[in-house]
């Protein structure tokens, strides 16, 4: 029986693609929002979500930063996909037809040298995938979308050029999402993604991170954001590389509790071999 995959975008989107590699073969639900998104696996409409967490360009995605922790979620598991813009026109267009490219904001900004290069007048959508169906249903040879392959191949548009971006290490890490907790076996390489608080007491946040170093354990990724609107109350947002039954991992944890007072794992999953 197929498993019903939640992601946030139109059909064709990268959000997309990624659940796609991940659950081949499987049923996708588009959500308008993130919120929309994990609300599915939430109510059960959907088994898993695949949501997007940073971008090598634009940095991190806020609202997942956000929305992860309180949502009940685990995750358990990664995928990194190759962002590759392309520009997309109706059947029959040429490159020199264009006039004008529709796309979501930050694609348009991760295209620019090839936009000035041509100069194609812009408009921002809300939706890379969203710009391919309504550019499909247009048919205006004079505008194309900027989204991906994906996206051409679903609204039968046709590639007038490819790998448009400015810089071509556009990546995107994406995490795959589910109701249940899974942890990963302690074995191979194992990343684990936990949310903290540190005490109001001077040094804390360098204390809590001391455990780390001396103790040998990778930390990938650390983000702080502010919870409940309030500039005193900082949570922190972290990935490291182990499972929380190494001896190292255990023995960093011991410290980072003395100096927290709120501490949440939210997923033990393998660590993505698609980077």
């Amino acid at each position: 029986m197929s498993k019903k995959i939640a992601f946030q975008g139109e059909p064709g989107a990268f959000s997309h693609a990624a659940a796609a590699n991940v659950f081949p073969g499987d049923d996708f639900v588009g959500c308008v929002t993130f919120e929309e998104t994990l609300q599915a696996v939430q109510s059960g409409r959907a088994d898993f979500a695949v949501v997007p967490v940073e971008n090598s360009l634009y940095g991190r995605i806020t609202d997942i930063h956000h929305l992860l922790p309180e949502s009940g979620l685990f995750i358990i598991g990664e995928t990194y996909l190759r962002v590759e813009m392309t520009l997309l026109g109706v059947p029959g267009a040429r490159l020199e037809d264009i006039k004008a490219v529709q796309s979501l904001s930050v694609a348009l900004g991760q295209c620019r040298k090839f936009i000035s290069t041509n100069g194609f007048r812009t408009i921002n959508a809300v939706d890379t995938a969203g710009s391919a169906r309504e550019i499909a249903q247009k048919a205006d040879k004079s505008v194309a979308a900027i989204a991906s392959r994906f996206a051409g191949e679903i609204y039968g548009l046709d590639v007038l050029a490819s790998n448009i971006e400015d810089a071509d290490h556009n990546t995107t890490r994406f995490l795959v999402l589910s109701p249940t907790e899974k942890l990963a076996p302690q074995q191979g390489k194992v990343k684990t993604t936990f949310v903290f608080r540190v005490r109001n007491v001077p040094a804390a946040l360098y204390k809590a991170m001391g455990g780390f170093a001396t103790n040998g354990v990778n930390m990938t990724k650390l983000e702080s954001y502010m919870v409940g609107g309030a500039f005193t109350a900082t949570q922190f947002y972290a990935d490291i590389e182990g499972h929380p039954d190494d001896i190292s991992v255990q023995h960093a944890f011991d410290e980072l509790h003395f100096f927290t007072d709120y501490f949440r794992i939210l997923g033990v999953y393998p660590a993505a071999t698609d980077r």
